[in-house]
């Protein structure tokens, strides 16, 4: 089995994030892969590993875009943005657009203390993370968690069977709604603040979205280039929507683009692990989130995961896809590093925890068929203060530079 991780070669984009000289250095022609470029698998009879990346001739004739690098033109766009306020210190604005909703007194603040009450009922460790940043900083944190719970909600919630691409045309036109200020309810009203601090782009919450839409027609994912994009879709977002709140610590040495980067593979990385996790539950549900052409190198099918019996090609199946996670994982540990030091520990909390799960995957033998692996309450706790204790380690483009 060979493992690679590559990456991309984009002109240009070498400079780091701090304001003041930008300096663009040259670069090789672009024949590798970008950052988060994490796929490995054999081929029956080749030595060789197969990659779903973006492929060019030596002439550069033929090129295909693949979904990392599509996602990667995402990340570099967020990265931009970031900058670009970097450079010009910008001043954020305070409470812009919000025409048409009637906000009575203290409404934005009891707005976004309801979202912080949604986050503390449905992500407790991260929430209690979130506590140790700044006021402006935490709020828009849980406004954006509450936007993509609700976005979520749509196609997972008691009323998803309700739910048509008709409804998620709507709630898109909503969301555009929200970032012109033209909030719908008090919930939007808060993320409409937020977005008038924050350099925040509309694509991620779009592109979220967009994953909702595939979870009502597509069940099955041919290869992990497909699957990758879904894991952006519904995750990765997640990660490009927040790095502006969290912020880059001022010291850090890292590239905007690679701090962007990394929040992208641990969203990546999140995804993948709820999909391990829940193999059986989404086989009731005639779904099948794993790569049709990697179950056939193994010698399964979709069969075999209905039936649920733990095989020796089921472990081995399985062994493959933890490593993938795992090394998108390590990937995204080296970007929050260089995250501000105060929005560090809700970060590697949920780090730490969701890649637990894949832990209890392996101790429960590779059992996800019909028992959902859990961190349980006392490995949370004991979580809490590591996480906290990474939280205050040098940014790694610092440590490196020191060795």
């Amino acid at each position: 089995m060979a493992i690679m991780l590559v990456r991309a070669a984009s002109p240009g984009l070498s400079d780091s994030h701090h304001g003041g000289n930008l300096k663009k250095k040259k670069r090789a022609p672009a024949r590798r892969w970008m950052l988060c470029s994490l796929k490995y698998g054999i081929e029956p009879g080749r030595s060789s590993a197969v990659y779903s990346s973006l492929a060019v001739s030596p002439a550069g004739e033929a090129v295909v875009v693949s979904s990392e690098q599509k996602v990667y033109d995402v990340v570099l766009k967020q990265a931009a943005l970031l900058k670009q306020q970097l450079r010009t210190q910008a001043p954020p604005v305070l409470d812009v657009g919000l025409q048409d909703l009637e906000i009575p007194r203290n409404g934005l603040k009891e707005a976004y203390d309801r979202c912080g009450e949604i986050c503390e009922e449905y992500a407790k460790t991260f929430y209690l993370g979130t506590l140790l940043m700044t006021e402006e900083r935490r709020r828009a944190i849980w406004a954006i968690y509450v936007w993509c719970r609700r976005t979520d909600e749509l196609v997972d919630g008691p009323n998803a069977n309700y739910i048509t691409p008709t409804a998620l045309d709507r709630w898109e036109k909503r969301l555009e709604d929200l970032f012109a200020g033209r909030p719908y309810d008090m919930l939007d009203a808060a993320l409409s603040d937020t977005i008038s601090r924050f350099p925040i782009d509309i694509q991620p919450f779009r592109d979220m979205i967009e994953g909702m839409r595939s979870d009502l027609r597509k069940a099955r994912y041919k290869n992990f280039d497909e699957l990758y994009m879904y894991c952006y879709y519904v995750a990765g977002t997640v990660g490009l929507m927040s790095v502006p709140v969290m912020g880059i610590a001022p010291e850090s040495k890292a590239t905007t683009e690679s701090v962007y980067s990394a929040a992208l593979a641990l969203g990546i990385a999140n995804q993948l692990t709820n999909i391990l996790r829940d193999v059986g539950e989404d086989a009731r549900r005639g779904r099948v989130y794993l790569p049709q052409d990697e179950l056939a190198q193994a010698g399964l099918s979709d069969e075999d995961i209905f039936k649920g019996v733990v095989t020796n090609r089921w472990r081995n199946f399985m062994k493959k896809q933890i490593k993938r996670a795992r090394m998108f994982f390590e990937e995204a540990e080296r970007g929050v590093t260089e995250l501000s030091q105060a929005s560090r520990w809700p970060v590697w909390a949920s780090l730490l925890l969701y890649r637990q799960i894949l832990d209890e995957i392996e101790a429960n033998d590779y059992n996800n068929f019909t028992k959902r692996a859990y961190v349980g309450k006392g490995k949370k706790l004991l979580a809490l203060p590591v996480a906290y204790g990474k939280s205050l380690l040098l940014p790694c483009s610092l440590r490196n530079g020191q060795n």
